[in-house]
């Protein structure tokens, strides 16, 4: 008589999702067009490239990973329109049951980063699918666009280092007292240091938006972004890219 064996604790179970899973660099590339339009990116680091007047421009180099659709969200059934977008593929091994099962249509195993594109109400979907992966090209070279990211933490610093202040006198007694903020309050009245103060805290680790930043070039082939100066966070950290609000020309 055959005996089925047990499964013990620490035995993983495979699960069938239903859908095959695609290389994401083989998959539809799809623009999003509606509203701001969007892309998600890692920034690679700084260097510098020169223009058709031999001018050196310092540009950052964002590296366009595949951003793979995995749910689209309507107005009937979540109450607006948008796409959500997993960048950063995982391992089968290391995705657990519950976002397996999120993303058995999109044909993926798992992303560790997840970001939703608002659409505006109205508007079409157009070729948006799940499983289809976002291009660049909504953006040409000299175009300006906004760029999101997290900014560098830089722990629990003074006031001086934190909001520029000048500190205190370097002389004539002013002895421990070099770095200090000064006076934050008033006497018995009201009696308290109103809120939002500056004082020292946390620096740094926030999110940040730059605007009106220029496309340097566009590197469709490699899928590679180059834009003009500085972007916040570090290296390794993800970036968005959309259409400025705020165009100066």
């Amino acid at each position: 008589m055959d005996q089925t064996p047990e499964v013990g604790v620490n035995d993983s179970v495979p699960i069938d999702s239903g859908t095959p899973k695609t290389s994401v660099s083989s998959r539809e590339r799809v623009v999003l067009s509606q509203g701001r339009g969007g892309v998600l990116g890692i920034k690679a680091g700084m260097t510098q490239v020169y223009n058709e007047a031999g001018e050196a421009l310092a540009v950052t180099v964002i590296d366009l990973k595949p951003s793979v659709i995995t749910q689209l969200k309507t107005q009937e059934k979540n109450g607006y329109q948008a796409i959500q977008v997993g960048l950063l593929e995982k391992k089968p091994q290391s995705v657990n049951r519950s976002e397996q099962g999120h993303l058995k249509t999109s044909g993926s195993a798992g992303f560790y980063h997840y970001q939703e594109f608002r659409i505006p109400g109205g508007e079409s979907l157009g070729d948006l699918a799940v499983g289809k992966v976002l291009s660049p090209e909504f953006v040409k070279v000299g175009d300006l666009v906004d760029l999101t990211s997290v900014s560098k933490g830089k722990g629990f610093q003074g006031g001086m280092k934190r909001y520029h202040m000048a500190g205190g006198m370097k002389s004539h007694g002013a002895s421990l007292s070099h770095r200090q903020l000064g006076s934050i309050g008033n006497r018995a009245d009201p009696g308290k240091c109103f809120k939002n103060k500056k004082m020292a805290g946390q620096m740094g680790n926030v999110r940040v938006t730059v605007q009106n930043v220029r496309v340097v070039r566009v590197d469709l082939e490699n899928q590679l972004l180059l834009v003009h100066g500085s972007v916040p966070g570090p290296r390794s950290g993800i970036v968005t890219i959309r259409r400025t609000v705020k165009n100066t020309g």
